[in-house]
């Protein structure tokens, strides 16, 4: 296990190297020049001042001398200041934009994931009954339904319309700051950005399920008297859980795009909109901080799914 683990960890160094590596190359190879986000329109400069300014951000040196002088920073913790938000430390932005974040995608993971896996279950034990043609409608609809589509189609009906969630922010503005304010504004959102998730892990449920049903061992727990419940939730489960448990880790990683979305249109102040109004201005400190942030806890999301995996079914041997 610990050799396991070490193996994957100095993978998972490597990744995160070549993903700066090839960040900072596709940041470069932009239209424009990075030195005019640093440049204040309304303060007039002549070519000798920006020529001066090139100079002072180490941007006149070759690209990977440049790469080099990043990477050496980054790794004491130095990740730049953004050219916006008042120049302040990128590290402190990502900081301070990490937890309504991981608010948002922890809970409406934990909505689909519990929810698909119920869902699925039931769908499985009823098959082809209204209650499982119903779901695979609606589960279709999820599915191909874009998360920008949905997040605009939840503000219109339950923002405008039926007024039962508020169409924006994580607080109410000119008010103390509560758990019951913060969660207000957060269950439209959350609900909105599980329901792809849920589609798919009810899906994935069902199927696993039904395949394992009819298994020659759960037949003979069945010949031997035991109840359909148990044989459902002690024999059967447990091996349909292996492909939903790396559904769910997948669905970590893939969650990142529609996180972006729902983050954009609720104007949610998470590591999504940061890096959207990092795109637009231009922010390239920003842009690598937030890119190499939600890389690592993509990496530590897959790394944590093949642990789990083993600890669910100890056939696996982990070389």
């Amino acid at each position: 296990m610990l050799r396991f683990l070490a193996q994957r960890l100095a993978a998972a160094v490597l990744m995160m190297a070549a993903l700066s590596v090839l960040t900072f190359g596709l940041l470069r190879l932009t239209p424009g020049d990075p030195v005019d986000a640093y440049i204040d329109p309304m303060v007039p400069m002549t070519e000798a001042d920006i020529a001066a300014l090139r100079t002072r951000l180490g941007l006149d040196r070759p690209l990977p001398v440049q790469y080099l002088a990043w990477a050496g920073a980054a790794l004491k913790g130095d990740l730049g200041y953004s050219t916006q938000k008042e120049r302040a430390p990128v590290a402190r932005l990502l900081t301070q934009h990490a937890l309504p974040t991981l608010m948002l995608m922890g809970t409406g993971l934990a909505l689909a994931t519990v929810l698909g896996i119920i869902v699925g279950i039931a769908g499985a034990v009823w098959r082809d009954s209204p209650f499982d043609i119903a779901v695979g409608v609606l589960s279709s609809l999820g599915i191909s339904s874009p998360a920008f589509l949905t997040a605009l189609l939840g503000v219109f009906v339950f923002s405008v319309h039926l007024r039962l969630a508020p169409s924006g922010g994580m607080a109410s503005p000119g008010v103390p700051v509560t758990v019951a304010n913060v969660l207000r504004h957060l269950w439209l959102p959350a609900s909105l950005f599980a329901i792809a998730q849920t589609t798919l892990t009810l899906r994935y449920m069902r199927a696993s399920l039904l395949e394992v049903l009819n298994a020659d061992y759960v037949r003979t727990a069945r010949a031997k008297g035991v109840a359909e419940f148990a044989v459902v939730m002690k024999h059967a489960l447990r091996n349909a859980l292996l492909p939903v448990v790396t559904l769910v880790g997948a669905n970590i990683s893939a969650a990142v795009g529609g996180a972006i979305f729902i983050e954009t249109v609720f104007n949610w102040p998470g590591m999504g909109l940061l890096l959207v109004n990092a795109v637009e201005a231009r922010d390239y400190p920003t842009i690598m901080g937030a890119t190499l942030m939600i890389g690592a806890a993509v990496l530590l999301v897959n790394l944590a799914t093949d642990l789990l995996y083993a600890a669910i079914d100890p056939r696996i041997r982990l070389q």
